[in-house]
């Protein structure tokens, strides 16, 4: 796989890298061995996309950048770097220009909306008692505890920060639908995929982890995004 781009995972809200852990393996044992998951501080999304950038331009060979959730706006953001060759899109945002994660999800709000909670420090949190329901019911209970208890909470402030001018209108894009997402409304997904005229679609039965609980199936789109770029 010497000859294959490098692939870097950018997770979103409510979760850090290690998110990506069951891709990471799944990618691993089909013999992909440059790989990376940026850690960001989810301060908004100038900062994290510029973590991102720095990332991707450490690497001196092509790479496909993979998205999830609010890693979606990131890659959005950032993904114009000359060495990117693809943008997959799991369960993510995709804004246009002028537009926020915050403002898409008012549009077509998800079932979980009103279990994001504000602290009063200016972080949002998925309530803990509830994550499971929100974010990942195809996860087993145990599994979902762990993830609601190291969850990583955006400030609330990086909702509203603005694309300035996406990278999916210059780079070729995959993405995939999660039917039964609670985070981000399905149909708002599909809307975001549509208009980004992508190579594939495709749509999995899965919660918003669907990182987690079809790693498969996500892997196999990365797979078609590493070949098709």
């Amino acid at each position: 796989m010497a000859d294959k781009p490098a692939i870097v995972l950018v997770h979103g809200f409510w979760g850090g890298a290690a998110h990506w852990g069951k891709v990471i393996l799944e990618l691993r044992n089909r013999g992909y061995g440059s790989l990376h998951a940026v850690e960001m501080p989810l301060a908004s999304l100038a900062e994290d996309a510029e973590r991102t950038r720095k990332m991707v331009k450490q690497i001196s060979g092509p790479v496909v950048l993979v998205g999830h959730s609010y890693g979606g706006a990131v890659i959005t953001e950032m993904g114009d770097l000359p060495n990117v060759t693809g943008l997959v899109y799991v369960a993510a945002f995709a804004p246009d220009a002028g537009e926020s994660p915050g403002q898409i999800s008012q549009e077509y709000p998800p079932e979980a909306f009103e279990n994001i909670v504000p602290d009063s420090d200016g972080y949002l949190w998925v309530e803990q008692s509830k994550y499971h329901w929100s974010f990942c019911a195809d996860l087993s209970e145990d599994e979902a505890f762990v993830l609601a208890v190291t969850q990583k909470a955006p400030l609330a402030s990086t909702f509203g920060d603005n694309v300035t001018v996406p990278a999916w209108q210059k780079k070729p894009v995959w993405y995939q639908v999660s039917t039964a997402d609670r985070m981000i409304n399905p149909d708002n997904e599909r809307r975001m995929a549509k208009r980004m005229s992508p190579r594939k679609i495709i749509e999995l039965e899965a919660s918003h982890a669907s990182l987690a609980s079809q790693p498969q199936a996500v892997t196999d789109l990365i797979e078609e995004a590493v070949s098709g770029a």
